[in-house]
């Protein structure tokens, strides 16, 4: 096998989850570190408005990319499949599919999402101060898009032979591109929000071409030719079967956000400051849980492959409590030294008292949320993608949107406090149809297997 290569079915099974799950976390948390160097360099050298003009985009960006982000989780559940059951022509198809399917997506994503940019934010209510920039860095941030698609796509492909090591090597080099981008571009031209965007669009372009580098270069049944670029009608049915619901679930969490960034939004641009402020620290113990949720995704779908039923059992507790422990510890670490880790962002106390209240609620139960999305992984790798998209719409964005239209609205109620605190509610009442719905489609799998 492939140095490169991790194969699920066989070995240790903690050891090799987290030899896929800890390089995943580093790479995503470098992410979230480059982001947040966009917020940080704007909310210190350009103010408040900018803050918040860059920190409450992010609600559009992921209503616009989710579904598309989806097809790559397809993509990831297909490739795994096909490398655990040692189906070399499926899998270099497959291959080509998604990327030439990324590069699609990108271009139509370009094209449907700059001129929403202004409908969206009129509809969020974004305050008058904000507007314009918010509006100036989402039309940039967008032109990107087929950069975005393709690393996303590539890397996808990759972490379905267990590779997420050179993933994470490729965003250390366009991550420094971006932080180094982004002090020239606003510190030294002072190019405001324009220059935090455009450092983003080129440095997403340096990942796309590295992705692709390392794609024509393997020497495996993940070797890239260009030539061959082409869509296969049933990878791609199988792509989508798996890969749409997913992102509807995506598009449908960003819907219940909406409404609730929404709700922020009124109470002005020191609480919409102070959201996106949380809202960047919140995301680096999302992604550590959401890393271990990809890991399971990938392991069951190998094993799943593999014809390997029985081995999927022990990820149902290893992967599930790895989660709960990582929300738990790094939730509460953040809450600890929040005030510190706040001022890298914003000087105003207002807006730092307005982001304590968020992480009160959110991260000292960041836990829960990645019981949820490992209970949806479980399931989509068993390739019933519907069935958690049906289950987070009523269960967890539902219930969301409810609480705004109503518990929200009773004065007493109507607080960021509130808001917030929907959220933990949310969690536990989809994890629990998630699980219950789990162990039923798993016993037919069994049952299946055995005859």
């Amino acid at each position: 096998m492939n140095k490169n290569s991790l194969d699920m079915t066989e070995g240790p099974i903690v050891a090799k989850l987290m030899a896929f799950s800890v390089p995943l976390i580093l790479s995503n948390i470098l992410q979230l570190l480059f982001n947040a160097c966009d917020v940080i360099v704007v909310g210190k050298f350009s103010g408040d408005e900018s803050l918040a003009a860059v920190g409450s985009t992010s609600v559009i960006i992921n209503l616009l990319t989710n579904l598309f982000m989806g097809l790559s989780i397809g993509t990831n559940v297909v490739c795994s499949n096909f490398f655990g059951a040692k189906k070399s022509k499926e899998l270099n198809i497959a291959v080509h599919t998604a990327i030439f399917l990324s590069i699609i997506s990108g271009i139509f994503l370009t094209v449907i999402a700059i001129p929403l940019v202004k409908p969206i934010l009129i509809l969020m209510s974004s305050p008058e101060d904000v507007f314009p920039k918010a509006k100036i860095y989402l039309k940039i941030y967008f032109c990107g898009m087929t950069s975005t698609m393709i690393y996303n796509f590539g890397s996808a492909v990759l972490r379905a032979k267990g590779d997420t090591k050179r993933p994470l090597l490729i965003l250390i080099l366009s991550g420094i591109l971006n932080v180094v981008l982004n002090l020239i571009f606003v510190i030294l031209f002072k190019m405001d929000v324009t220059g935090v965007s455009l450092a983003t669009v080129i440095s997403q372009t340096l990942s796309a071409f590295l992705i692709i580098f390392l794609l024509m270069h393997e020497p495996d049944d993940f070797k890239l030719n260009l030539k061959n670029l082409k869509l296969n009608r049933d990878i791609v049915i199988k792509i989508v079967k798996i890969g749409v619901p997913a992102g509807l679930q995506g598009i449908i969490f960003s819907l219940s956000n909406m409404v609730i960034q929404t709700s922020v939004n009124s109470f002005g641009k020191i609480a919409v400051a102070g959201n996106s402020a949380s809202q960047s620290l919140e995301g680096f113990v999302y992604i550590s849980m959401n890393s271990i949720a990809q890991g399971t995704l990938t392991f069951t779908s190998q094993n799943l492959g593999a014809g390997k039923i029985s081995r999927i059992k022990k990820v149902i507790f290893y992967s599930q409590m790895t989660a709960f422990l990582f929300g738990l510890v790094l939730g509460n670490l953040i809450y600890y030294f929040a005030k510190p880790l706040l001022s890298l962002y914003t000087d105003t106390p207002e807006s730092v008292a307005v982001a304590m209240v968020r992480m009160k609620y959110i991260c000292t139960t960041y836990g829960l949320c990645g019981l949820m999305d490992c209970a949806a992984n479980l399931i989509r790798a068993l390739g019933h993608s519907m069935t958690p998209m049906l289950i987070t719409l009523f269960g967890a964005c539902g219930f969301r949107i409810l609480w705004i239209f109503t518990v929200f609205r009773i004065p007493e109620y109507h607080s960021l406090d509130s808001i917030y605190v929907s959220y933990c509610f949310s969690w536990v009442v989809t994890y629990l149809i998630l699980m219950s719905v789990y162990f039923f489609i798993f016993k037919k799998e069994l049952k299946n297997s055995l005859k």
